[in-house]
């Protein structure tokens, strides 16, 4: 079916998620990507990146294509424009998610004059290579059939015909919808046998009130709507164990052939403890607690040998390989990530970070502060070890590592969570003198590494985090350097990547401009802050979520979708931003 629906640019695709896994919806109705029954399991629609089978409902006729997400959660409305009409079908994943049944639910809806739809359901299981078997239509017109390990039911298709093109089994129905009227379908897929069925009316209720539970207001936020959208988004890629996936999707290019194709289907331990310190911001919010629980299992898992990236379920992430795919164009098919076996030492020091933010708010148990005492001993064995950084580069002594870790040990110093804390104020005491004597640019600004004297993003963010002061020199330089040296009308990148202009090299980085916009406030910059963050904002797709990279030259977005951390410091920034008026 990958002529029917060939991909669309990334910033056309919304996201429906119910913590346990995600699907992407194109302009035409088309679910160009889902995993199930997990993140990280095989594609069951993939024609994202070039694989098999669809699931769509898409207009006859002509259309003009729109969208938007209901308050409050990730109930997506697809909306139409026709010749005839419009026509809107409001799709979400049954929420909270089950781990073991996706319940996804389409409600086709004739909003002005009779809506004329097509239907196709051709389901694809192991990214292309199972196909549907023993398909079969009970006498109470729901199809039944088996897709490789997976269990799969569709109600509201009584009409479908069925049509097979070698191997593949495809569903397809021409429906018509009366004006005011609407038509439910409800797709099942699940790794255990089937229950009832749900009923549609109250699986909305359900999902409906299980969104409004789920977000809070966020009312002393700027940009509230897109606020609590990016909420939204970290608690759809949030599962029970507590682990946030990075991204939805795999194999997305950063750069078109170059080389730069990732699977993000895991959980990062950075980004989880910049999704909890976000939420912090804000709150005692659930989710900071689910942050918390994933860091502090990792950590008593793990300890010193703590791993940077981790299955969701907390496993070890396989190495990369691909999946004999023609991928996105630009790119190609990948799963696995190699960061799984790679050392990163700044993830210790985010996570007492994170458990810094949670003691402020009184989230703290005493597993969690034997995991914070775990991380902080952790530094003191390994802070002068080679790693491989935030950026997951060659391993190195890394300035931002370094003074991201003596950030955490002075913020849980100051919760405090034990009573004798001098003993880790000493040893980030020591981190930042060893750093400043061997990583201090000429021009008394930090710089990457001591053999590395170029600047990067990565170094505003230690001092936001409070490992010196906002008023130390060596931050104020590296501010106005990076501004002047890595940035292009109020976006961010994170290095130079030889002597290529910025903007040929790589993608501006969304995540940077947020850092960038909290460093010029913790300056005392208000009005330069809300430029950068204002001017970030605006990077979001149609559909309002942020993928990694932002092409500022041709104004698309680039990477896997859509990318927490840009989600979670995008959120930081509207909380952060908001205090300016209740300054002195």
């Amino acid at each position: 079916m990958s002529d029917r629906f060939p991909p669309s640019t990334l910033r056309d695709y919304a996201l429906v998620a119910d913590g346990e896994r995600g699907a992407l919806i194109g302009p035409h109705g088309d679910v160009a990507w889902m995993c199930a029954p997990g993140w990280d399991s095989d594609a069951v629609f993939s024609n994202l990146i070039g694989g098999p089978g669809a699931y769509a409902v898409t207009p006859r006729g002509r259309f003009v294509w729109g969208g938007y997400y209901e308050d409050r959660g990730l109930i997506w409305r697809s909306r139409w424009v026709t010749d005839d009409g419009v026509v809107e079908c409001r799709e979400a994943l049954s929420f909270p998610g089950d781990p073991h049944r996706a319940v996804f639910l389409r409600r086709v809806i004739a909003r002005d004059g009779d809506a004329h739809v097509r239907v196709v359901l051709e389901p694809a299981a192991g990214f292309g290579s199972q196909h549907v078997r023993d398909l079969a239509r009970g006498d109470d017109g729901r199809w039944t059939a088996r897709l490789g390990g997976l269990h799969l039911r569709w109600s509201g298709a009584q009409g479908a015909h069925h049509g097979q093109s070698g191997a593949a089994h495809r569903l397809t129905m021409d429906l018509t919808v009366r004006h005011g009227e609407h038509h439910d379908l409800v797709l099942e897929i699940g790794d255990r046998p089937l229950g009832p069925p749900p009923d549609p009316d109250q699986a909305w209720s359900a999902t409906q009130a299980g969104w409004a539970d789920a977000i809070p207001n966020l009312d002393d936020t700027i940009a509230k709507r897109d606020a609590c959208l990016s909420y939204a988004v970290l608690r759809g890629l949030t599962t029970h164990d507590g682990g946030t996936v990075a991204a939805a999707t795999t194999s997305l290019p950063e750069r078109a052939e170059e080389s730069r194709n990732y699977d993000y289907r895991y959980v990062w331990i950075r980004d989880q403890c910049y999704m909890g310190q976000a939420v912090a911001a804000s709150g005692p919010h659930p989710l900071l607690d689910d942050a918390v629980r994933f860091v502090t299992a990792r950590l008593h898992d793990d300890g010193p040998k703590l791993l940077p990236v981790y299955t969701t379920a907390g496993g070890r992430v396989p190495d990369q390989r691909r999946l004999k795919l023609p991928g996105y164009p630009g790119g190609y098919d990948l799963r696995g990530n190699r960061a799984g076996k790679q050392f990163q030492l700044d993830v210790f020091g985010e996570a007492l970070l994170l458990f810094a933010a949670a003691a402020r708010h009184d989230r703290l148990d005493a597993d969690s502060r034997r995991a914070a005492e775990i991380a902080a001993e952790a530094i003191g064995e390994r802070w002068r070890e080679p790693d491989a950084g935030i950026w997951e580069l060659d391993d190195a002594a890394w300035t931002h590592s370094r003074l991201t870790c003596a950030a955490g040990l002075r913020a849980v110093a100051e919760a405090p969570l034990r009573p004798d804390v001098s003993r880790w104020t000493a040893l980030a005491d020591q981190i930042v003198a060893d750093t400043a004597a061997h990583a201090v640019h000429r021009d008394g600004r930090w710089q990457r590494s001591p053999d590395d004297v170029a600047l990067d993003a990565a170094l505003l963010l230690p001092a936001v985090r409070g490992a010196v002061p906002h008023d130390d020199p060596r931050t104020q330089r590296t501010l106005d350097a990076y501004l002047a040296e890595l940035t292009e009308d109020h976006f961010a990148y994170r290095f130079r990547h030889g002597s290529r202009p910025l903007h040929q090299a790589e993608g501006a980085f969304i995540l940077c401009g947020f850092i960038t916009a909290l460093s010029l406030f913790r300056q005392g910059r208000d009005i330069e802050a809300m430029r950068w963050f204002e001017r970030n904002r605006g990077a979001c797709g149609t559909t309002g979520l942020f993928s990694e990279e932002y092409d500022v030259r041709q104004r698309q977005q680039r990477g896997n979708l859509p990318q927490a951390f840009v989600h979670a410091l995008m959120l930081e920034s509207a909380v952060t931003l908001a205090q300016d008026a209740h300054r002195p």
